[in-house]
């Protein structure tokens, strides 16, 4: 019997480690640099708490079940599970809240085949308790230095506002709204030409899958369709924070008011960052405002307007591999230290802590016996091992360099 990971789980070998934490080093430091602490919450969570924001469909949750017959999923998204974590155990902290994660999720695709994947990783922050125009420039300006960090330059930001979305839907039919909705957002014409609307209804449903492409054109396309106050207080926060990021040089922006994002909980900006690689454009990252989520788990019901967003990984690593930038070996060892004789054991573990002691970073094997010379060279040659260090009776160390050190 040849025993493999169950369907749509995967292992990763020390190189696609090596290459993920490229990835994840990278947006680390940059969360870091932007005043980002880390939170890391339960891979499992009640399905009551995965549901309670109505965006999730229970048939894509891996569910699981205890000894007491509760309810149990593996989170399909970190935000409900940070949403949770800081208002039922982080009670009578200030606002904002910071907070950063690198961690796995899980989503059971609709239609699953046969090993498509169903573990994912995503690596994000959420910025809880901001509202206002700062907030939703900080987040979005710390997507872009991501990107740099990444070493990424073809890719375009895609910026739509869903509660100006969710307010032009307010004029359909209740009972066909959730299909025009869906349309919308998969820009499908088709379907609209079909459903059972008005001259009128069609005719605004066809404009919004247009109000899409330069910025300043769109805001004027919604601008002219007699909006109530809040929406028009909602369009000109939308203005402003597209002045503020062209402000900021280069920032290849996109408005497109029929973005509507998976997850219905968003309520503000709503975002996505989409590369222009030669292998096509992919979704890099994606996130938005929901002022209302952290209310369903507060135990008063307290509103906190909060912006986030996650890359995702597997994504990233694609497109870096594509471009060849991501590490190509492990990390190299660099020294083996070598007890040439039994006496010479105790000098030699001493000798290896002395030299882990002086620096971090440095890796240090021990060789365990049994080979000549020249079977331990061309071990260390075959590993990329930078020096040896033949450690004698006398326990003064014969230094050999193997090869040059290129770093890490």
């Amino acid at each position: 019997m040849v025993y493999q990971p169950p369907a749509g789980a995967r292992d990763l070998l020390p190189l696609d480690v090596a290459q993920k934490r490229w990835i994840e080093d990278r947006l680390q430091q940059v969360f870091h640099r932007w005043g980002y602490h880390r939170i890391i919450t339960s891979t499992l969570e009640r399905m009551d708490t995965l549901m309670a924001g109505g965006a999730i469909q229970s048939s894509t949750v891996i569910q699981l079940q205890n000894v007491d017959n509760e309810e149990l999923g593996l989170r399909p998204e970190l935000t409900a599970s940070i949403a949770r974590t800081v208002v039922t155990r982080m009670a009578g902290i200030s606002y904002p809240q910071r907070l950063y994660y690198n961690g796995n999720i899980f989503q059971r695709p609709p239609n699953l085949q046969h090993n498509q994947p169903q573990e994912f990783f995503q690596a994000g922050v959420e910025l809880l308790g901001g509202s206002g125009l700062v907030a939703d420039a900080e987040v979005l300006m710390i997507v872009a230095d991501c990107l740099q960090a990444l070493e990424l330059n073809s890719w375009h930001l895609i910026l739509g506002e869903a509660g100006i979305t969710t307010s032009l839907l307010q004029v359909f039919p209740e009972k066909i709204r959730h299909q025009v909705r869906h349309a919308i957002a998969n820009l499908d014409r088709i379907t609209i030409e079909n459903l059972p609307l008005s001259k009128e209804l069609r005719s605004r449903a066809t404009m919004m899958l247009d109000l899409r492409g330069n910025p300043t054109e769109v805001l004027q396309k919604v601008s002219s369709l007699g909006l109530e106050a809040p929406q028009q207080e909602a369009v000109n926060n939308l203005k402003a924070l597209v002045d503020l990021m062209a402000s900021q040089g280069n920032f290849p922006l996109i408005l497109d008011l029929s973005l509507i994002q998976t997850f219905d909980y968003y309520t503000g900006i709503v975002f996505e960052i989409v590369s222009d690689a030669e292998t096509g454009a992919t979704v890099l990252c994606s996130g938005g405002r929901y002022d209302q989520l952290l209310g369903l788990y507060h135990p008063q019901g307290e509103n906190i307007p909060s912006i986030g967003f996650a890359f995702a990984i597997e994504d990233l690593y694609q497109l870096l591999s594509h471009n060849q930038q991501l590490p190509r070996a492990t990390p190299t060892t660099n020294w083996l230290v070598v007890p040439e004789t039994p006496d010479a054991y105790a000098s030699a573990f001493a000798y290896a802590q002395k030299l882990r002691n002086s620096h971090q970073l440095v890796r240090v094997e021990i060789d365990l016996g049994g080979r000549n010379a020249q079977e331990i060279k061309q071990y260390a040659s075959d590993h990329n091992i930078i020096q040896i260090a033949w450690i004698g009776a006398n326990a003064s160390p014969v230094i050999e360099s193997v090869r040059e050190s290129k770093g890490e």
